[in-house]
């Protein structure tokens, strides 16, 4: 599944999912934009993973809660790169609370980078795409855009509402080329999901390991996590023209969890 010659952006790709699904782009041969906060070191780490994979590499600092902040982050991809091709909208925050105690201040932002910066990412990115013809929008929305779970009422609402733009993205661009597809992941062991164990663990008198497990039996029956290269090649299938057909989906990667 060649993506040579492609451009991708791939938002949050300093680490976790993002860093994952933008390897996979880039070993597959697209050049990748990464972006995401982290020190000068850490995103020098990320931009050489990617330019070891013989691709071009690039880097924008763009806040994702600020608009016009993600729509220079594209205008610098097609300066650098000549177009975008492929847009990977990933860059996400969590909080978890109940409804009546959570801070307005942590709904909005949630809100903003997890469901509105898919919007901004989106509507920069596609008039390029429609003007050539070809194009691949992947939302990394989660498990929680199709069920919910106590206590994440703003990642919930803003997974679901992610969920829904997808589908009207693909709607609004289908026979143009153009794909729009949301994938779900399930538990992955990423900094966010690291800093839930890492509570249950001191909350419950438990291990690492044994809090790593009790949380992934909760929702996950697999007990395993699901990896970021394992979402890294399921966005390059949704990148190729196997997939030129599988749009408006919400594929779930999440061990069983949606199958209970």
């Amino acid at each position: 599944m060649s993506l040579k010659g492609k451009n991708a952006i791939v938002t949050g790709s300093t680490s976790g999912i993002g860093l994952g699904v933008a390897t996979a782009l880039a070993q597959a041969g697209a050049n990748v934009m990464l972006n995401g906060f982290g020190t000068e070191l850490e995103v020098s780490a990320a931009k050489t993973q990617i330019s070891n994979c013989g691709v071009k590499v690039d880097y924008s600092g763009a806040d994702m809660s600020k608009p016009e902040q993600i729509a220079a982050m594209v205008a610098q991809a097609e300066k650098t790169f000549g177009r975008v091709d492929i847009l990977v909208n990933n860059a996400g925050i969590q909080y978890t609370s109940p409804i009546e105690t959570f801070p307005t201040d942590k709904w909005d932002a949630i809100i903003a980078i997890n469901l509105s910066a898919v919007f901004h990412g989106t509507k920069a990115a596609l008039p390029g795409m429609q003007a050539r013809g070809w194009g691949r929008i992947i939302n990394i929305a989660s498990v929680h855009g199709l069920v919910a779970s106590a206590n994440k009422s703003a990642y919930v609402a803003a997974k679901h509402g992610v969920i829904g733009l997808t589908k009207v993205t693909a709607l609004e661009n289908a026979g143009k080329g153009i794909t729009a597809n949301a994938i779900c992941p399930g538990w992955v062991l990423t900094p966010l999901v690291q800093k839930q164990i890492d509570a249950l663990a001191t909350k419950d008198g438990l291990s690492n390991a044994d809090a790593a497990i009790k949380l992934l039996s909760e929702k996950q029956p697999s007990k395993a996590f699901v990896t970021p290269e394992q979402l890294g090649a399921l966005a390059v299938f949704l990148c190729s023209d196997a997939a030129s057909q599988q749009t408006g989906a919400a594929i779930n990667m999440d061990g069983g969890w949606l199958a209970q």
